[in-house]
C-alpha cells in the first residue's frame, strides 16, 4: 500500500465512525437522506476513488478502493459510496462526464435489462429494473444496456426518471426503475472493448463482496466483546467452551470473507482491459461470502442472546446488512451456477489449471 492509499484509508476510517453515529442511522431508516454526510464523503474525493486521475478521478488501486468499501461498512454508513464509486468509473471508462453527486447504477440484478436505439442524433432508452440502489436518491444514473454490438454506457439524471421507491431488509433504498426515455447523443457513449452484459454486474457484486467483509469483521469485534463482558454464573460467557467454539467458528467465517474480497477485487481493475476480464473470481467471491454471512449473523445473534434482536442495540444495523447485501448483485445461488458451468466446461483435464489461476 503506497503512503497516499495509507493516508486516505486512514483518514476515510475516520470519518465513516464519526458520520455513522446511531442518532443518523435510526433517521437513514426513518427514510431521511443524509446530505450532511454524503457531503463530508464527497469533500474528501472518495467517490472518485476508482476513477483514473487522468480523468479526473483519485486514482487508487483496485484494493485500496475495495478497502475504503469495507471500511464503510464497518459503520453501516448509510449513503451510497459504493454505488457512486462504481458509476463514476463506467462514466469515466465510457468517457462521459462524472457524477457531481451521489449516483448508482443499473441494472443491478442478473436478468433485468434496458435497450437502446438509434433516434437521429441520439437514443431511446427503454426498459425497467428492481431494486436499484439509492436510485431514489442518486443525482446521476448509469444505465448499462446494449446497442449496435457493443455495450453502452448511459447517464441519466434522476430528475428525468420516477424511482418508484422501495426498501431491503436494512431499510436501504432499493428502488424501481421503469425508464421510457429520449436521451441526447451526448449521454451515451461506448464502454472498453471487450466488456460484456455481465461486467457492470461483477463490478457490483466485487464491492458487495468487499462490504459483506468489512460488516462481517465488525459483527465479530462486537461479539467477541459482549462475550468477554456479559457474565453468567459468575464468569463471562466467553470462558464457556461452547461459545468459544462458536466464536472459532465465526472467525473462521468471517476470515473467509476477507478472502473472498481480496479474490474479487482484483477484478475491479481488470474488468476493463482489452478483452475483458474473467469474472470467475467475483463470482467465487460474492458466492463464498454470501455463505459466510448467514452464518455470521446467526452466531452474532445466538452470543448475543435477546439483546442483540432489540432495535436499541446496534448488531442489528451490520446483521440485516449481512443479510441483505449477500443477494445483491447475484445473490449466492446465480454466482455458483456460473462457477458450476464453468467448472462443467473446463473439463476433467482443465479443472486444475483454472483453479490455479485464480
Amino acid at each position: 500500500m503506497s503512503e497516499t492509499s495509507e493516508i486516505v484509508r486512514d483518514m476515510s476510517a475516520r470519518l465513516f465512525a464519526d458520520l455513522a453515529t446511531p442518532a443518523r442511522l435510526y433517521k437513514a431508516e426513518a427514510g431521511v437522506w443524509d446530505q450532511p454526510a454524503w457531503d463530508r464523503v464527497q469533500m474528501m474525493g472518495l467517490p472518485l476513488a476508482l476513477v483514473p486521475e487522468e480523468a479526473g478521478g483519485v486514482g487508487l488501486e483496485a484494493a485500496d478502493a475495495a478497502g475504503l468499501v469495507a471500511s464503510a461498512a464497518t459503520t453501516a454508513l448509510p449513503v451510497p459510496l459504493a454505488e457512486t464509486m462504481l458509476a463514476n468509473r463506467l462514466l469515466a471508462d465510457a468517457g462521459l462526464p462524472l457524477a457531481e453527486g451521489p449516483a448508482t447504477l443499473a441494472p443491478a440484478r442478473p436478468g433485468d435489462r434496458f435497450t437502446l436505439e438509434r433516434r437521429g442524433a441520439g437514443w431511446h432508452l427503454h426498459g425497467g429494473a428492481e431494486r436499484v440502489p439509492w436510485a431514489s436518491i442518486a443525482g446521476d444514473i448509469v444505465i448499462v444496456a446494449e446497442a449496435e454490438g457493443q455495450v453502452l454506457a448511459a447517464r441519466v439524471a434522476r430528475s428525468d426518471v420516477t424511482p418508484l421507491p422501495g426498501r431491503n431488509l436494512a431499510l436501504e433504498p432499493r428502488d424501481r426503475l421503469e425508464v421510457d426515455l429520449e436521451l441526447p447523443g451526448d449521454a451515451v457513449a461506448p464502454l472498453p472493448a471487450g466488456i460484456t452484459i455481465c461486467h457492470p454486474l461483477a463490478l457490483g457484486a466485487a464491492f458487495r463482496t468487499a462490504a459483506l467483509a468489512g460488516a462481517a469483521a465488525r459483527v465479530l469485534d462486537m461479539t467477541v466483546a459482549y462475550a468477554n463482558e456479559r457474565s453468567q454464573f459468575g464468569r463471562p460467557i466467553g470462558k464457556f467452551q461452547a461459545v468459544q467454539q462458536s466464536l472459532a467458528l465465526m472467525a473462521g467465517q468471517v476470515a473467509a470473507t476477507k478472502g473472498a474480497a481480496d479474490l474479487a477485487a482484483g477484478y475491479l481493475d481488470a474488468y476493463s482491459q482489452p478483452g475483458g476480464a474473467d469474472p470467475l473470481p467475483v463470482a467465487i467471491g460474492k458466492a463464498r461470502a454470501g455463505e459466510a454471512a448467514g452464518m455470521i449473523a446467526a452466531i452474532a445473534h445466538q452470543v448475543h442472546g435477546a439483546i442483540g434482536f432489540t432495535h436499541e442495540h446496534a448488531l442489528h444495523f451490520l446483521t440485516k446488512r449481512l443479510w441483505s447485501w449477500r443477494d445483491e448483485f447475484g445473490n449466492d445461488a446465480h454466482w455458483q451456477r456460473l462457477i458450476g458451468r464453468r467448472m462443467a466446461a473446463a473439463g476433467p483435464k482443465g479443472l486444475w489449471p483454472l483453479l490455479t489461476t485464480l
